[in-house]
């Protein structure tokens, strides 16, 4: 049964929250068709090993093999004529500018992805094949960042941030709506964390139907920003760092207006894990399940491989992404360190 308490303390919460959940709903109309409805698999390894049914949202069957197409596709939808052709920026660890990339081809805009050295050579040219113009500068995401406000400065584009945007995190949000939808009774999800748009738009979806549910953000150990952010009580810099999960990188701003309120208000619980617990994770996906995932998207096998979470109902994995470096995959399945 529910607890009462927590349940009115959620939904109070919420009350005073940046994004509201009608804009998630409202999201889930704009993007109907033209984003992949993605499937619910039962994980039977993972549930014989908690004792709990577990289901695997299956992310990676996004045209661009990530959820980002959400938030990118409503982001663009969301815009008006004059703001898509002056065309569009954006900073990624290599998701969102795909994602960005692909939704800015489909509607004929052009678009600019600013990138640091740090992301991986295949997401950089998965970009480019899009037709996307691609900018390197520096080694973090603030780098990629401060060129995106010079484009948006001197050229006049529209910026889509990678996360702390209402209607980005509205269109992550719409897969809070098919999990509750498609697994009634949900009693945990584990979600990806890094800027929070994924994890703040899913936990706003949720609990605002079932706000017993418990919603847990799980990071890298290596400059996982919103974790540090959580911490603090405010956000924070953090030192970025090489990492599996390289698309749980960069910072999550220091002047954050929406991801992180979210987070602070509707995360159960942030759990990190390690560069091994991760590689663990990437190898039962793909031994186990008969799945490519890259590192971001192993966090939550990782998190109940290694027993940072204890389930107590049916619990949902969020396999965000599936963009890992071909290479770096066969050298992990096999057991050689990346």
């Amino acid at each position: 049964m529910p607890d009462l308490a927590d349940a009115a303390s959620t939904c109070t919460a919420m009350a005073g929250l940046p994004v509201a959940f009608a804009r998630v709903e409202a999201a889930a109309e704009r993007v109907a068709g033209r984003v992949a409805r993605t499937p619910l698999v039962a994980s039977f390894t993972l549930a014989e090993r908690c004792g709990q049914p577990v289901h695997l949202k299956l992310e990676t069957r996004q045209p661009v093999g990530a959820f980002k197409l959400r938030g990118a596709t409503n982001a663009l939808l969301a815009l008006d004529e004059p703001a898509r052709r002056r065309g569009l920026v954006t900073a990624s660890t290599g998701n969102h500018g795909r994602a960005l990339a692909y939704a800015a081809r489909e509607a004929g805009v052009p678009a600019t992805v600013c990138m640091s050295a740090l992301v991986p050579l295949n997401k950089v040219e998965a970009v480019r094949a899009l037709g996307a113009e691609v900018r390197i500068v520096g080694r973090s995401q603030d780098d990629a960042q401060a060129e995106v406000v010079r484009l948006v400065t001197e050229r006049g584009l529209t910026a889509i941030p990678p996360f702390d945007h209402p209607d980005v995190i509205a269109g992550q949000g719409t897969i809070g709506l098919e999990l509750v939808e498609d697994l009634p009774d949900l009693a945990l999800v584990l979600v990806p964390l890094s800027g929070g748009g994924l994890a703040g738009g899913i936990a706003l979806a949720v609990k605002a139907l079932r706000p017993d549910v418990r919603v847990v953000g799980v990071s890298m150990e290596r400059g996982a920003a919103m974790a540090a952010s959580l911490a603090a009580g405010r956000p924070v810099d953090v030192v970025e760092e090489e990492t599996l999960a390289d698309s749980l990188g960069g910072g999550i701003g220091l002047a954050n207006r929406f991801t992180f309120a979210l987070c602070r208000a509707l995360l159960d619980e942030v759990v990190l894990v390690t560069e091994d617990e991760i590689a663990a994770g990437i190898r039962h996906a793909a031994r186990e399940e008969g799945e490519t995932v890259e590192g971001a998207g192993a966090v939550g096998i990782a998190a109940l491989l290694a027993g940072k979470l204890r389930p107590l109902g049916a619990t949902a994995l969020i396999l965000s992404g599936g963009n890992i470096d071909p290479e770096t995959h066969r050298r992990l399945i096999h057991g050689v360190p990346a």
